[in-house]
């Protein structure tokens, strides 16, 4: 386990990360401002589940893979890349849809925010080598159990950034629901949405 100065280092280092902008918090602002407060919720839990999966597979070893294979972090970014322009574009096609134009219960599942935010973070590399690259600097087999500990310190890093996470979705919530009453600004409010999903995109491709 850390030592008390080692705890404050980490929480320190963990409470930057979760206020840096990135991928997920972008995510949450995006469909924050398109759906309001309900949709901007739905993707920060859909963003820790993501996230959650990157600290299991930190504590068991499975992140150390992209870590070092440029091959398999090269097709995780491309991938999360596609995924995000994807999105961005939808949004912009279907601008002018109504809340009420849901489609069947396969394509209401499908743009969920909660499913999209798990996706967008599962296929963020950056987040599989954050955790792989902070977490060993506190881990001391000696004194507990290495995977344990990865866990533990994992889920903290993960708590912390969900509560940032949430800070967005709250305060753009409310503008958005406010912004949903217009039919014009709800379409302007998706075109942005989508335009933020598309760079987002393409710096996650560029992104070393």
């Amino acid at each position: 386990m850390p030592t008390a100065a080692e705890w404050i280092v980490f929480l320190g280092t963990a409470a930057l990360f979760a206020v840096t902008p990135g991928p997920g918090i972008l995510y949450v602002l995006a469909r924050s401002l398109r759906g309001g407060r309900g949709e901007g919720v739905r993707s920060v839990a859909g963003n820790g589940i993501g996230a959650a999966a990157h600290v299991l597979a930190a504590a068991l070893g499975l992140s150390a893979v992209l870590a070092t294979s440029a091959v398999a972090f090269t097709v995780v970014k491309i991938a999360g890349a596609v995924y995000l322009v994807g999105l961005g574009l939808y949004a912009i096609l279907h601008r002018h849809e109504d809340a009420a134009d849901t489609g069947g219960p396969a394509r209401r599942w499908a743009r969920s925010p909660l499913l999209q935010g798990v996706l967008t973070e599962l296929l963020n590399p950056k987040t599989a080598l954050y955790f792989m690259a902070l977490l060993p600097h506190f881990v001391h087999p000696e004194s507990a159990p290495a995977p344990m500990v990865f866990l533990l310190l994992g889920l903290i890093a993960l708590g912390l950034a969900m509560l940032a996470d949430l800070g967005v979705a709250l305060f753009a919530g409310s503008l958005g629901t406010k912004l949903l009453a217009s039919r014009r600004w709800r379409a302007r409010q998706r075109v942005a949405g989508g335009l933020t999903m598309i760079g987002l995109g393409g710096f996650v491709a560029v992104a070393e």
